[in-house]
């Protein structure tokens, strides 16, 4: 004999719990080192590295400005500004002046320095273009969003400098 299955009340299966799997940092790396190769290849091209175009870029807009406010305003430390800047002043694509007073400098771009900044953006363009062609615009536009609203959301960790460049 049968059961009539008609009136029965079948419940779903309980739905398993999803969580990520593997390391999110690790994940991260891989996606990081995969599009800064990508830019890096790009900027190679023009005799830069990506920190070295960012640095012109914001000493260019931002500019002259005191090493120390530079380092805060692209979120790298010091230490590290002052290593990466080096190349740049060596170039001669920005100089360090005397600032208000006897103890402070200020970064500036020269001239050469502005034209290597718009050299090397036009190289910039083409990366983040072809990036755009490959990822797709509307997951470069989320994945955009989600790094900002991540960042958004992690600004409530303490920040400790582990000397990485930027």
């Amino acid at each position: 004999m049968q059961a009539d299955t008609s009136t029965m009340d079948f419940a779903a299966p309980p739905v398993a719990r999803t969580v990520p799997q593997g390391c999110t940092n690790f994940k991260l790396r891989q996606l990081m080192r995969r599009v800064a190769n990508h830019y890096d290849a790009e900027m190679a091209k023009c005799g830069l590295k990506t920190t070295q175009y960012s640095l012109l870029s914001h000493v260019l807009t931002l500019g002259p400005i005191r090493p120390g406010d530079l380092a805060v305003a692209m979120k790298m430390d010091a230490s590290t500004l002052t290593r990466n800047l080096r190349p740049l002043v060596d170039a001669g694509w920005v100089t360090l002046e005397a600032g208000a007073d006897a103890r402070s400098r200020l970064a500036h771009i020269t001239d050469t320095g502005r034209v290597k900044r718009a050299e090397a953006q036009r190289h910039w363009k083409a990366a983040q273009l072809a990036l755009n062609e490959t990822l797709g615009v509307e997951r470069v536009m989320a994945l955009h969003a989600l790094v900002d609203d991540s960042l958004d959301l992690l600004a409530v960790l303490p920040v400790q400098e582990a000397g990485h460049d930027e």
